[in-house]
């Protein structure tokens, strides 16, 4: 073989035993968004390149932008946030321009659209998942929780009691179809700042996993409503509550009463108030919803259960919870009247004193509202909790995604400050076909209400 093609030959081969030069792998990209008023950081800011790349902000509002292809160019981020938005250009586009590049960090302002201002996820996985991957919030310890239903929420022996309905977990697609549970200290303002941390303390089983705390014998879900402490007759604090047996496609065929158990950390099964295998009507009374406490003009104390509105009164007495007889039935509307006239079809809710404001207060989801059909929430107060209510006022909307079941938190109401507190499950269940935001989806989210805001002001109670 000739010299030259031996050399050339030589170069190949030696070409091919030396190792490639692998691409430098990127630093990441911080971004954080705050909302431009208050200046602190938004959750739930989704941002989507023009390649449809997405990121959502995590509780701390920071987004790791990782996308290496995209660095050192301009880019543009389309924002979408429930209650808040970028500005417009010329085109109405709203979004973020900007040139990604290592180790770079980019605050974004985003202004407030709602009255009620997001706090941050309360459940589910990755609460700070961003954060964590530019180094920080390192501290916090995952849960085990996917995402969880509607909340109920009690004080019990000093601590905090929640309850959720049907849970999901990471290690199968079927998790908890008997009522998760979680107890915390009890929290004041100080623990419901942004950005938000809850440290639940969950029932687990033997695997470390949380657990379901309503094991009631029967096919399909167990759900938990009307959740009370009370005290017994000889004045032991107890814990009740109402619970219903579901069946496809969510539909109710058993009712009945469950008594929480300080040795197994479980609800036992205490009384059936109806079966379907019965043959009889639904009964008109039940607790269901959530539970507040009431005193009358005449001094007697009473728990009221409703969904928003209340429906039934119970003596607040653990043994009247048992005892069907002493129920009484409540009359509330079933809708409301907006500040512009409209007429508002009430769906779920909840109601609370608030001591600041003097008033009682709800939060209640509309019936298909617009334009998201489960999506609107409003605010509304009275006097008594008996009615009359006051006009309602929108305070938060949602596009093509639900936010049902609002529960308003009067733990965390003082009479030092016009903050109202509520939350609700954010889910793309009874939407249409909505993208499912990725981590939130199916999880409760905090939001506050600045009872002294002009909108507030304005409602005025029917005479």
């Amino acid at each position: 073989m000739p010299r030259r093609n031996l050399l050339l030959l030589a170069i190949a081969l030696l070409s091919l035993a030396a190792p490639a030069q692998a691409a430098q792998p990127r630093e990441q990209c911080e971004l954080q968004f705050i909302d431009r008023a208050t200046r602190t950081p938004i959750s739930l800011v989704i941002a989507s390149t023009t390649g449809s790349q997405t990121w959502v902000s995590d509780n701390a509002g920071r987004i790791c932008f990782d996308a290496g292809e995209l660095f050192d160019r301009e880019i543009f981020l389309a924002l979408c946030s429930p209650g808040y938005e970028a500005t417009a250009d010329g085109f109405g586009i709203r979004g973020y321009r900007f040139t990604p590049q290592d180790g770079a960090k980019f605050t974004i302002e985003l202004t407030r659209t709602s009255l009620a201002e997001r706090i941050g996820r309360m459940t589910g996985s990755g609460i700070y998942g961003e954060s964590q991957k530019l180094g920080h919030q390192l501290d916090w310890k995952e849960s085990g929780v996917v995402g969880c239903d509607s909340v109920q929420l009690t004080t019990y022996q000093d601590k905090l009691r929640w309850i959720w309905g049907d849970t999901t977990l990471h290690h199968y697609p079927l998790g908890i179809f008997d009522a998760s549970s979680a107890t915390t200290p009890i929290l004041t303002s100080a623990d419901l700042a942004a950005p938000l941390k809850i440290n639940y303390r969950y029932e687990r089983d033997q695997q470390d996993r949380p657990r379901g705390t309503a094991p009631v014998a029967g096919s399909g879900p167990t759900w938990i409503t009307g959740v009370a402490s009370v005290k017994d007759r000889a004045g032991r604090e107890r814990l009740i509550t109402s619970y219903t047996k579901i069946e496809p496609p969510l539909s109710v065929y058993e009712w009945g009463l469950v008594v929480w158990n300080d040795e197994t950390q479980t609800f036992e099964k205490t009384l059936e108030l109806w079966n379907k295998k019965s043959g009889e009507p639904l009964p008109k009374l039940l607790p269901d919803g959530h539970v507040s406490r009431y005193t009358d003009a005449e001094g007697k104390r009473w728990l009221l259960f409703g969904n928003p509105l209340p429906t039934l009164q119970v003596p607040d007495a653990f043994e009247s919870y048992l005892d069907p007889k002493t129920w009484q039935e409540v009359h509330s509307p079933k809708s409301l009247t907006s500040v512009d006239g409209q007429r508002v079809e009430l769906h779920s809710g909840s109601i609370a004193w608030h001591p600041w404001k003097k008033k009682w207060t709800t939060i209640f989801m509309e019936r298909f509202g617009k334009p998201s059909a489960f999506g609107e929430l409003w605010y509304a107060e009275a006097d008594s909790p008996l009615g009359p209510w006051s006009t309602c006022v929108k305070i938060l909307s949602h596009a093509n995604y639900t936010f049902y079941n609002p529960r308003v938190h009067g733990e965390f109401a003082a009479a030092d400050a016009s903050t109202l507190y509520f939350e609700a499950t954010y889910t793309a269940e009874f939407a249409d076909k909505p993208t499912m935001t990725p981590r939130y989806n199916y999880n409760q989210l905090l939001y506050k209400l600045d009872l002294a805001l002009p909108a507030i002001e304005k409602l005025k109670i029917a005479k």
